[in-house]
């Protein structure tokens, strides 16, 4: 009787016990009762009638009668358990857990009026046109505009000629942001017709603003130019004290709407894997760009002819509102980058080991090797 196997709860046939398909169990008989366990009731309530009923004299018809169907319904449980356990043998159960498997979701287009049309000019570095494009998305996405893919300046700092479809991936840009609000490649043909008779209404959003500044002072113009260009995005938004719907979607767009095109992201991965090869790496952005230190007016450590030059170059750009700048109390506010020497000793004060590969992310170090001497002196391995 003990070689009668059931099938185990939770444990498809040919599996071991440890290792379950599934949550799903086998179960006999309307109300879940194991084979097994039926089993082994049986069994001894049969062995204990039969130990009550050693003594021939103390038994009775009844008894007997009793002991029969106890055997009789022990043989139906054996049968039709060793039935089951063949079914289930000769089945043929797929590999790996069983899986329930959904229709893919559509994700819908956002319908909404359209309030008008957005192109805009991204403007900085690199990091600072994704994080303008995340507000300029932003932006679109809550006054109800239609986003033009973004243009991005050649005529900065930088000097790159690169165009979004350069650097980004734009159909997936476009697709990742559609239940949002609706971006296009390029102006319609009927828009694009009605510029051929009035000029191209161009802004300079407020700096650091927040969203009440584009609902009353942006969106009027929208709907009463249809078309407007924002020339700049850098910190077009505030930071803070913006609502939490507001943040998400700036999220949003810069961790899953920007994707660099596969060809950018096959060499970063080359770069990578070339910059592990020497062990552990650092990859430092020191912030140290003359541009950076000309428009901040910090000028620690730099003798009169830098100064000078500095200032020229800030008095020299237009656009750049704050020509005057007092440099000592810029420092104090702590509104200056750290020179080199100084990114050194915070790196020692991190217990940053000093034999690991520091590889300088930025442009051209004002002061060139000169300046780096300070932070070579604590990190020998430094690659500029």
């Amino acid at each position: 009787m003990d070689k009668i196997s059931c099938t185990k709860v939770g444990v498809l046939p040919g599996e071991s016990e440890d290792k379950p398909s599934g949550k799903m169990g086998y179960k006999v008989g309307s109300r879940g009762i194991k084979c097994e366990k039926l089993r082994n009731l049986i069994i001894r309530a049969v062995k204990t009638h039969k130990s009550n009923s050693s003594n021939p004299a103390s038994s009775t018809p009844g008894e007997s009668r009793f002991w029969a169907i106890g055997i009789t319904l022990l043989l139906i449980v054996m049968w039709t358990c060793g039935m089951q356990s063949m079914a289930f043998q000769n089945a043929k159960w797929p590999a790996a857990t069983l899986k329930f498997i959904h229709p893919a979701v559509i994700i819908p287009e956002r319908v909404y009026r359209n309030n008008g049309y957005l192109t805009v000019s991204s403007n900085g570095g690199l990091n600072q046109m994704r994080s303008g494009i995340s507000d300029m998305v932003t932006i679109a996405r809550f006054l109800n505009l239609t986003l033009v893919v973004p243009e991005l300046d050649n005529t900065s700092f930088w000097q790159d000629n690169s165009q979004f479809g350069d650097i980004f991936d734009v159909d997936h840009f476009i697709d990742s942001l559609k239940e949002e609000l609706k971006i296009v490649k390029e102006l319609p043909p009927y828009q694009k017709y009605k510029l051929k008779s009035r000029p191209l209404f161009q802004l300079a959003p407020r700096s650091w603003s927040n969203m009440s500044y584009y609902y009353d002072t942006v969106l009027p113009i929208f709907r009463k130019f249809e078309i407007v260009h924002f020339l700049k995005t850098d910190a077009r938004l505030s930071n803070n004290e913006l609502p939490e719907n507001v943040q998400k979607m700036r999220c949003k767009v810069y961790y899953e709407g920007l994707r660099f095109t596969p060809h950018l992201e096959k060499i970063g991965k080359k770069v990578v894997s070339i910059l592990r090869k020497k062990g552990p790496f650092l990859a430092l952005h020191l912030r140290y760009e003359k541009d950076m230190l000309a428009f901040t007016g910090c000028t620690k450590e730099l003798n009169k002819q830098e100064v000078d030059e500095l200032t020229s170059m800030r008095y020299a750009c237009p656009w750049w509102k704050e020509k005057k700048i007092n440099s000592t109390q810029k420092r104090e506010e702590g509104l200056c980058p750290m020179t080199p020497g100084e990114v050194g000793l915070a790196l020692k004060a991190l217990d940053i080991d000093p034999e690991i590969q520091v590889y300088i992310a930025a442009g051209e170090i004002y002061g060139k090797e000169k300046r780096l001497e300070g932070l070579r002196a604590f990190y020998p391995n430094l690659v500029s």
